[in-house]
């Protein structure tokens, strides 16, 4: 009898728990409802992201989207642009990398997808995209002090015009 009651009275804590964590699962955009461990931060944009690696968006740049990815270790933020081929590899340069801009195999998949969540493809997946990657506290780049690391793609496009694809973290 005394087993009994001990069992009933563990599938009732169970069920409580279940009930509390899956509390919001219904709401479609949480990270519990599909499946993952982080969420978009809906307010923020390209502005934030910008203010967060200290990249300027340039001057007559167009199709600019910005977003913030929350994570539970530390948040993921996208800047994307289109600007002249020339004003893309100046941005390049100043981020300070140890390497130059180059040639990015696309022969493996991304990690996750986040560029989709601003309407476009992975820059991983792009044929003849450049890349150069910076760890900013590495090079002592102190006007990027937030940023532990910068991605920047560059995906050359017509008419001396490239899309900019910056991550950071």
């Amino acid at each position: 009898m005394k087993n009994r009651r001990g069992a009933h009275l563990l599938a009732a804590l169970t069920t409580a728990l279940l009930l509390v964590s899956c509390s919001g699962c219904d709401q479609g955009d949480g990270p519990v409802a599909e499946g993952r461990d982080y969420q978009w931060d809906k307010e923020a944009g390209a502005s934030d992201a910008s203010a967060f690696m200290n990249v300027a968006i340039p001057e007559g740049a167009t199709q600019t989207k910005g977003a913030v990815q929350i994570n539970p270790q530390e948040d993921v933020y996208l800047l994307t642009f289109v600007t002249s081929e020339k004003t893309a590899e100046d941005i390049a340069e100043d981020l300070r990398p140890q390497e130059p801009l180059k040639a990015q195999k696309t022969d493996f998949a991304p990690q996750g997808e986040l560029f989709a969540h601003l309407g476009l493809p992975e820059p991983q997946t792009l044929k003849g995209v450049r890349w150069a990657g910076v760890c900013p506290p590495c090079v002592s780049d102190h006007r990027r002090k937030k940023a532990q690391w910068i991605d920047i793609y560059v995906e050359t496009l017509q008419a001396d015009r490239a899309r900019v694809y910056l991550q950071a973290f």
